[in-house]
């Protein structure tokens, strides 16, 4: 399966880019799933629902079904946080996996930069960044030996992914 990582600081806008990437991939034919790591505690349950007092009983998993969706969560229980190869086990094979997050993961990625955070860049920590979409601000040149994109132009920064996804595993 083919994967593309989008990895920023929090708040450097890689949610607001893939919701503009997904549907120009898909309009070109593309099939797309992601990935998304959290970086804190989420819950995707209500308190009261069926599912919630499924695993707060203590279900290992709970799968909730409909006629439009199923999802299963997986409590961990004090287990460690998977990693990102367990978890595209658990993937359906489609054209393109993106991958928000797990910025320290080894994989070909595309980082989400916005000046006006005050962070530095990740590129020169992290060989895996291929290129570098500027959010909010001019692209920047100062010597950055990467592509730059202006986060707004999403029909090159999707040429620019499906030319670098590549088959997971066939290089890391």
């Amino acid at each position: 399966m083919r994967l593309f990582g989008l990895a920023g600081w929090s708040g450097s806008g890689k949610t607001t880019l893939l919701r503009k990437l997904i549907p120009h991939l898909i309009g070109q034919g593309i099939s797309v799933s992601t990935i998304k790591h959290a970086h804190h505690a989420f819950d995707l349950d209500q308190p009261g629902k069926d599912s919630y007092l499924h695993r707060e009983a203590g279900a290992r998993e709970v799968m909730v079904a409909s006629g439009t969706r199923w999802a299963l969560q997986h409590e961990l229980r004090g287990a460690p946080e998977p990693s990102l190869e367990t978890l595209l086990q658990h993937m359906t094979p489609v054209d393109l996996l993106l991958i928000e997050g797990f910025k320290r993961h080894d994989h070909p990625k595309l980082e989400i930069f916005r000046p006006s955070l005050g962070k530095s860049p990740l590129y020169p920590e992290d060989r895996w960044i291929k290129a570098i979409a500027i959010v909010d601000a001019a692209p920047m040149r100062d010597g950055c030996p990467l592509p730059i994109y202006s986060a707004d132009d999403i029909p090159s920064l999707a040429e620019f992914v499906l030319k670098q996804a590549m088959v997971y595993g066939a290089q890391v």
